[in-house]
């Protein structure tokens, strides 16, 4: 018995502990408390001596991310930069900001700033969806530390933030202005396919600028292919990778000291302490075989069909033919099993015309069945005319002309549909969604 009250009297007495360390450590209410973490993280911002680098991940792009520079002082002022264009880039802009507590402490960027350009739901303004932009934010909550990096999530979106603690050579790189865009010459090749070389290894690569999204696709030793994506974001000397890339061979965290050689149209870069280039190239290293199948069967599963509104870019120039100056033209589409001529089932690229009752397949090439080779071209041989041609019709006998190339095409998948690449010289592409 004695044994018994003496547990029960020592259990009481630790519950006791507790409930004295618990008054302890909340004695200061809530609110307290929060107003001293905001002003913490305050501190935090305007103490850094060489500003802060942020990176923003918009919701609506999947590997995308933006970069920006940060001066805060004790103001509610910020002065930034940003990649989000040339001017962006070497132009310093201000705004206010505040850390006001709405449920957690939180970092909100009041006045329209370069940080807003991501989420303006004016699409033309950053090429994202009109009422939403890409899905960013301007007011984010701060998830915590680690390191000299502050956690940062959008209250709206759920974009992904960061900011880390400046350099001092970063904040001289800023105050200087540099900013080395070269990468986006990548826009001015004539071929659609490009090839990396970096320490004797070579790769395809694809920049896509507008989302912010590099591609790089590689066969290994054992003869299989690779292909990975990430974001990138431009730095004073050239682009980084976020997340890296790791190829196997090595771990690519970007292209340092980007140069542009225009005569021979190449792109020189360091990666690693490696000397690396990016040059043109008629055929990738990586090929889906089974991609044009694909595409041409998967509008015969679904009983539809193919549409594209540029027609074919050719050596540089879009809608090289000029289709979109046909009469009444609206776009094209490419049908698979169209209909049966002389018990023919064919394939038709219809031009669809606008006309007062509506917009209807007025005339097109028709082809037979199509040409699946081993190596992943398709070839479209030709039938003939569906309709009658319009005025101006050498667009649509130029577009014939390019679509029954015996080379045939490689079909490369997208975020929206495909691309259809000339396997001749890969200075032709149409793109289908």
């Amino acid at each position: 018995m004695y044994k018994r009250l003496l547990l029960i009297c020592f259990t009481f007495s630790v519950l006791a502990a507790c409930q004295k360390s618990d008054e302890d450590v909340f004695s200061a209410p809530p609110d307290t408390r929060l107003n001293d973490t905001l002003k913490k993280y305050n501190d935090m911002l305007v103490a850094a001596p060489y500003g802060w680098k942020g990176l923003v991940y918009p919701s609506g792009l999947e590997h995308g991310i933006f970069s920006f520079y940060f001066q805060f002082n004790d103001s509610n002022r910020v002065k930034m930069y940003a990649d989000f264009d040339s001017a962006s880039s070497v132009t310093m802009a201000e705004s206010s900001y505040r850390l006001k507590a709405l449920q957690q402490p939180c970092l909100l960027f009041d006045t329209y700033s370069y940080i807003h350009l991501l989420s303006d739901p004016d699409g033309s303004v950053n090429g994202g969806v009109y009422g939403e932009g890409l899905y960013s934010d301007f007011e984010f909550s701060i998830e915590g530390m680690s390191g000299d990096s502050i956690v940062l999530k959008g209250r709206y979106h759920g974009s992904r933030a960061v900011l880390v603690k400046a350099t001092e050579a970063e904040k001289n790189a800023y105050a200087a202005q540099k900013s080395n865009r070269l990468i986006d010459k990548i826009g001015s090749y004539l071929t659609y396919f490009k090839r990396l070389t970096v320490n004797s290894k070579g790769y395809d690569v694809a920049f896509d600028v507008a989302s912010r999204t590099i591609t790089i696709s590689w066969v290994d030793e054992g003869g299989n292919n690779h292909t990975e994506s990430t974001g990138f974001y431009y730095t004073p000397t050239g682009v980084a990778f976020s997340p890296a890339i790791n190829t196997g061979n090595e771990t690519l965290t970007g292209f340092d000291n980007v140069t542009w050689n225009a005569s021979t149209t190449t792109l020189g870069f360091t990666a690693n302490g490696n000397t690396g280039t990016i040059k043109e190239t008629a055929k990738p290293l990586v090929i889906d075989k089974d991609a044009a199948k694909t595409w041409w069967q998967q509008q015969v599963d679904a009983g539809s069909y193919w549409v594209t509104v540029d027609g074919f870019h050719v050596d540089g120039i879009d809608d090289a033919y000029g289709i979109q100056q046909l009469p009444d033209y609206s776009f094209v589409v490419f049908y698979p099993k169209f209909g049966t001529s002389d018990n023919t089932v064919y394939d038709l690229l219809g031009f669809v015309t606008r006309t007062d009752a509506g917009q209807y397949i007025e005339y097109g090439p028709a082809f037979s069945a199509p040409t699946f080779k081993t190596d992943g071209r398709i070839i479209f041989p030709y039938l003939g005319i569906l309709g009658e041609l319009p005025e101006g019709e050498t667009a649509v006998s130029n577009t014939i002309t390019k679509i029954t190339d015996s080379n045939g095409f490689y079909l490369v998948k997208t975020n929206s549909g495909y691309d259809m690449v000339s396997a001749k010289d890969g200075k032709s592409w149409i793109s289908w969604f």
